[in-house]
């Protein structure tokens, strides 16, 4: 065979060339022209063909003895798979080491080293001719080389690369994916290495792995080799980026979040034979991003790029899942690999199930969450390969991370825990594959789940996985989205949980009738706003220390509280992009504020914390202002900064019209002035002077939404906190239902919209009907209660087009 069919280079191939150096290498060449002139490249190279492969193969006589070998084998018989692969690879390896072949490798790689300047370290990559499909992503399938740096071991690295072909992994992997095992070949890439042992490197995918919400890049990343991301050994940093509003010219991260990153995988040149090593990173580099606001971006710019690339080629849609390294050599950010994402992408997006625990139990561990489901059965406890043997189907997988050996065993596995990784590393990808739960990065899960525990594994509840002691009880709700009726009446829904935005921004709702900051202030940055601003107030010598250590990764605990809610709301606003999000100013009581870091310093103790110093009373009073400060800092910072002026303002618990006027003065001394680049700001309507004065309050502000709760128990005298008095508590008591007339009637008088977020219409559909009848301009409830409200809605609808006219 001529060197020119053995031999192909980047510079002449592209994704038309899969058929004869695979999938892989195909692409990497696509993306070496594509990103030639861009501040994120791709490294050059070569490709041994996939004809090399069978050609070597031919002439050495191994097709037969690889058919009887693989004839019949039972994938699901661990040991027999063992001895089958090994023997395959054997013959593969052998008949790949003939001269003329290595004369090929060795000619190529001197021509590449001399273009790069003289002795070139490699990476020398596997590459299938059925690989990173849409349909199949072969993913840690076969196995690559790093940093090669002589002819022999470039030589041996390849005859590797071809052999792993039939590891045990790519063997059940094209049994389960119905690929022929003969009609897979080889390529090989070998191409300059990006030194990001010294740097950093990590994946980025242009949608969100967990929901399949397709309007973000997501980026991971850490110090040293990506392996150790794949491999689940360290928690990477996460970031988003929000597509839309990044094509429409903004530069911002939307979201970011800062990874244990505690070991860094690196190549010690001493050692023969490019061999890696794990190597401890200081506590200052663990505390600081592995890239900057500006790497993200140009990623996340790339990242766009490729995917549109990809897309326009394919006539369809096509999320990618890409490879990336900072080199610490020149510094330069480089794309290793692009492949279309296989997982996420290809959920059926006509259904929504919903998981939600019915029980409790004691949380054992907790860690990142993959998937959306819930899972009970018993945990085995895998510390290497030869625990696997005793793996019994059903039961749940904890182990310190996994390996790609480990697929067989974890596709009968209920679920996954990891003491390590992030939501990228191995672990995760094949959790997702497999629609498994999985909680990866739960640290000491191997010291406190022991084998025969029954636990249950629960990603059901945002971000944050929990593995609960016991089989807690747990129901699924199957939702055709299809199916539910499209009412004329918007329906919304109340969100608190940044974590569920993406999901929930896939329902076919309105937009966000209601988006409590409180959860995001309460459970995600945990620090009083007064105490961020002024932690030198804080008395607490324990409350200081944890105030910082939380703040870590920002230059001051205001620079965290605000970047943080930030973050927070803008993920919500950026899921439901371009319908309408309105957020409502904090309004805690100072019961719960002072349960805050930093919060007893600051909060006046209350008999009657419903009644008192809450809501629009705070705002522009000086026991508060500071924190109000940084509230409409992170709020201007979601519209001006990035580009999310789908966002509008809601004031809560506004009093007096006086009240409503110092607190819009508040908000445009801090840049939030209504009416600038098209603010609207809305204020509950929630106490009885509200709607009493709903024609002042109409001159102030841009809309109205009724909260339920507080209005009711403020019209019948019924602390909606106490059980000594919940009987009394009914939205459907005559004063109750007349409020909600004369206040949806009042914001028509006066031009402006009134919607409602209150749980009355969840919880009485006949409520939901009276306000339909009314014609109130919105409801807003749970995402659970979603398609029932949208349900009774559409059916009152219909009645009344019909000349039917019911009345609660």
């Amino acid at each position: 065979m001529p060197a020119s069919s053995r031999i192909r280079w980047f510079d002449t191939l592209g994704l038309d060339d899969v058929p004869q150096v695979g999938g892989k290498t195909a692409s990497l060449a696509e993306l070496h022209r594509l990103l030639a002139d861009g501040p994120v490249t791709a490294p050059d190279g070569f490709a041994v063909t996939a004809a090399a492969y069978r050609e070597a193969l031919t002439a050495a006589g191994a097709w037969q003895p690889l058919r009887d070998l693989l004839e019949d084998l039972d994938v699901r018989d661990v040991s027999a798979l063992a001895r089958a692969a090994a023997a395959a690879r054997a013959l593969v390896h052998e008949a790949t080491g003939e001269a003329g072949l290595r004369t090929a490798i060795v000619t190529a790689y001197r021509r590449l080293s001399t273009q790069n300047g003289g002795r070139l370290s490699v990476a020398v990559r596997s590459s299938a001719t059925a690989e990173d499909l849409p349909t199949a992503s072969f993913a840690g399938q076969h196995d690559s080389f790093l940093h090669i740096e002589d002819e022999d071991g470039l030589v041996e690295a390849c005859r590797r690369c071809f052999a792993s072909v039939f590891t045990d992994r790519a063997i059940v992997y094209r049994v389960n994916n119905g690929f022929d095992h003969f009609s897979v070949a080889l390529s090989v890439a070998v191409m300059r290495m990006v030194r990001s042992d010294a740097a950093a490197s990590g994946v980025a995918f242009t949608l969100d792995t967990e929901s399949g919400f397709r309007d973000v890049v997501f980026i991971t990343g850490a110090w040293g080799l990506g392996e150790n991301i794949v491999q689940g050994r360290v928690g990477p940093d996460e970031f988003y980026v929000h597509k839309p509003t990044y094509r429409d010219g903004y530069r911002a991260v939307l979201r970011r979040s800062l990874g244990s990153k505690e070991t860094r995988l690196a190549h010690r040149r001493s050692d023969p034979g490019g061999v890696l090593h794990s190597y401890r990173v200081p506590r200052r580099d663990r505390d600081r991003y592995c890239l900057s606001d500006a790497e993200v971006l140009d990623l996340a710019g790339v990242a766009i790029r490729i995917e549109d690339h990809y897309s326009q080629r394919a006539g369809m849609p096509m999320p990618m899942d890409i490879e990336w390294a900072r080199d610490g050599g020149d510094g330069r950010l480089y794309v290793l690999q692009a492949r279309p994402e296989t997982v996420a992408s290809r959920r059926d997006p006509a259904t929504f199930d919903t998981y939600r625990l019915t029980g409790e139990g004691p949380v054992l561990v907790t860690g990142k969450a993959v998937g959306e489901t819930i899972a009970s059965g018993r945990a085995r406890l895998v510390r290497s390969a030869a625990d696997l043997q005793a793996f019994l189907p059903g039961e749940i997988l904890v182990a310190p991370s996994t390996s790609p050996d480990w697929l067989p065993v974890m596709k009968i596995a209920a679920g996954i825990v990891t003491d390590q990784g992030g939501r990228t590393c191995h672990a995760a990808i094949v959790a997702r594959e497999l629609g498994v739960p999985a909680v990866v990065g739960a640290a000491g899960a191997t010291a406190r789940l022991e084998t025969g525990r029954t636990i249950t594994v629960s990603c059901a509840e945002g971000q944050t996985g929990r593995v609960h002691d016991g089989a807690v009880p747990f129901t699924v709700d199957h939702l055709a989205l299809d199916a539910i009726p499209r009412p004329h009446t918007p329906i919304m829904v109340n969100l608190a949980q940044p974590d569920l935005a993406f999901r929930t921004g896939l329902l076919p709702a309105a937009g966000v009738g209601l988006a409590r900051m409180e959860f995001i202030i309460g459970e995600q940055i945990g620090i009083h706003p007064m105490a961020a601003a002024h932690p030198d107030r804080v008395t607490s010598v324990r409350e200081r220390q944890a105030i910082i250590r939380r703040s870590r990764g920002d230059a001051s605990p205001r620079d965290h509280f605000v970047r943080r809610l930030a973050e927070g709301v803008g993920v919500i606003a950026a899921a439901f992009f371009p319908r309408p999000v309105i957020v409502r100013l904090s309004d805690f009581k100072t019961n719960e504020y002072a349960r805050l870091l930093g919060g007893a310093a600051f909060e006046p103790v209350e008999e009657n914390p419903m009644l008192g110093f809450r809501g629009a009373s705070r705002y522009a009073h000086p026991r508060y202002a500071d924190g109000f400060a940084l509230e409409c800092e992170a709020l201007r910072r979601v519209r001006a900064d990035m580009g999310l002026t789908n966002l509008k303002v809601m004031v809560p618990f506004c009093r007096r019209v006086g009240e409503a006027e110092q607190v819009l003065a508040a908000m445009a001394a801090h840049g939030l002035t209504r009416g600038d680049d098209g603010l609207e700001v809305y204020v509950m309507c929630e106490i009885p002077n509200n709607v009493i004065q709903i024609d002042a309050f109409a001159a102030l502000f841009d809309g109205f939404s009724i909260g339920s709760n507080d209005l009711t128990q403020l019209v019948l005298g019924v602390d909606r906190d106490s059980e000594a008095v919940a009987f009394d508590f009914d939205e459907r008591d005559p004063g109750v239902l007349e409020m909600l007339r004369q206040a949806v009637e009042g914001g028509r008088r006066n031009g402006r919209p009134v919607g409602i977020c209150g749980e009355a219409p969840a919880t009485w559909p006949e409520v939901a009907a009276f306000l339909t009848r009314l014609g109130i301009g919105s409801i807003s409830v749970n995402p659970s209660s979603l398609a029932r409200t949208m349900t009774v809605v559409a059916a009152h609808e219909t009645m009344m087009a019909a000349g039917r006219n019911p009345r609660v």
